[in-house]
Order: C-alpha cells, then sequence, then structure tokens
C-alpha cells in the first residue's frame, strides 16, 4: 500500500467533508440562502464527500481522477464567484443571479474571507491532494 497516496486521499476527503458541513452550517443553522453560483459549487462539493470516502476504504487510488476533475471544475466557479465578490469591475456587470446576489457577502471575515473564498479553498486543496495522489500512484507502479 502506497502511505503517501493514503493521506492525501484522506486529506481530499476531509477538505470535502468540512467544505459540506460547512456549507450547511451556513445554510441551515445560520438561515443564509444560497446564490445560483453557490448551488453549482455545493453540486460539485457534495458528491466528493461520498466518492473519496468510498475511494479511500477501498483504496482506490485511481478515483482521485475523478476528483481532480470536479474540484477542477468547483475551483473554476468559486474564483468566478469570489471575483465577482471582490473586482469592483466585476461586480458592477455581475448578471442576476436570482434572489439572492451572487455579489452579497454574508460573511467577509479579515475583509477577504467569504463563502466563495471558503469553497475556493476546499476546492483547491482537493484538487492538490487528488493530483499527488495520481502522481503518487504513478511513481509506485
Amino acid at each position: 500500500m502506497n502511505k503517501k497516496a493514503d493521506s492525501l486521499l484522506f486529506t481530499g476527503w476531509a477538505a470535502s467533508l468540512v467544505a459540506t458541513l460547512g456549507s450547511l452550517f451556513f445554510s441551515e443553522v445560520m438561515k443564509y440562502e444560497p446564490c445560483e453560483l453557490c448551488w453549482y459549487q455545493r453540486i460539485l462539493m457534495y458528491p466528493m464527500v461520498i466518492l473519496l470516502g468510498v475511494a479511500y476504504v477501498r483504496k482506490d487510488f485511481k478515483a482521485a481522477l475523478y476528483s481532480l476533475i470536479l474540484s477542477g471544475i468547483g475551483l473554476a466557479f468559486s474564483l468566478y464567484h469570489y471575483s465577482l465578490q471582490k473586482l469592483s469591475f466585476l461586480s458592477e456587470t455581475a448578471p442576476s443571479c436570482g434572489r439572492v446576489p451572487c455579489t452579497g457577502e454574508y460573511i467577509n471575515w479579515m475583509g477577504f474571507i467569504t463563502i466563495p473564498f471558503l469553497a475556493l479553498t476546499g476546492f483547491i486543496i482537493i484538487f492538490i491532494s487528488s493530483l499527488l495522489t495520481l502522481k503518487a500512484i504513478k511513481e509506485d507502479q
């Protein structure tokens, strides 16, 4: 067994679990209604808890390819969403996102940590751990 790949896969799973629980906390406990872009990010994040959890238990390191793809797409959504919030030239021309504007900031910790920033961080951790998992199993062959 490849210990490095095992640890990296667990890291990706843990990041997806924390991100999922955090998103559920904001919506179900704090009652923050997600905007449309938040929903797209959730659609990409939530299945990774199951995907990476099953992959970790079964030691299926090749599943990191799927989490790499999902997290890469999620990373792009989160980066765009965060840019809408923080870059004035984008926020001024942002399209309508439904009942909740995608430029809205329920939280703004330390002047830069918003919900899309938290999602972006989670997707980056999963992306990097998935990439390194694939690299570790390739080196092991």
